[in-house]
């Protein structure tokens, strides 16, 4: 898709470039924030559904998807014979649709506290899957060493996969430290364990 359909795209859904979200107002625990100014134009969820119908209509007619809302966050998979392609070798293009999808979400919901995550091809799923599997085999050799294990910087979304991995490990911890892009996990031993 070049720029220029790409903007009439963002447009037609109320965004242009250098727009910020819209003010929210807090609200009480448990209730929704809702902008200073307009009413919500629907749900989160039927927002994020009409979101990902323009999206594969630019991008493959041959692409379908689903959204369910796992209450955690709103998730959409997209999937068809090309699916896999689209997530790419790093995923950094479901990771662009999901930050244009929270950006829709704020703008026409007036709601910032979404979580969005958008998966083509079972790619996320995997990668979570081999990243669990790597946090199991790390936590054998720091529990067996008493060494200190740091990983390269990831993603937040992959450092909580870590974290909640071996959140409940008897003989390890995680820890997320250093900021921005540099930002990893240390796997270390529990000094709490009997």
């Amino acid at each position: 898709m070049d720029k220029k359909n790409l903007d009439d795209y963002l447009a037609g859904l109320g965004i242009s470039e250098g727009d910020e979200a819209p003010p929210v107002t807090q609200a009480a625990p448990g209730s929704a924030a809702l902008p200073e100014a307009d009413a919500p134009a629907g749900t989160p969820l039927s927002v994020l559904e009409a979101f990902m119908q323009g999206v594969i209509e630019h991008l493959d007619d041959d692409l379908a998807f689903t959204v369910r809302d796992s209450g955690e966050a709103l998730e959409a998979e997209i999937t068809g014979e090309r699916a896999a392609k689209l997530a790419g070798r790093d995923g950094k293009a479901l990771g662009a649709i999901e930050v244009l999808a929270y950006a829709v979400l704020a703008k026409q919901v007036g709601r910032s506290d979404v979580r969005v995550r958008v998966d083509a091809g079972g790619f996320k799923r995997r990668q979570a899957d081999n990243l669990g599997k790597l946090a199991e085999r790390l936590a054998v050799q720091v529990a067996k060493s008493g060494e200190s294990h740091e990983l390269q910087p990831m993603t937040p979304a992959e450092r909580r996969v870590i974290h909640v991995a071996l959140k409940d490990h008897s003989l390890v911890t995680t820890e997320s430290v250093g900021e921005g892009a540099g930002r990893h996990l240390v796997i270390k031993p529990r000094t709490d364990h009997p």
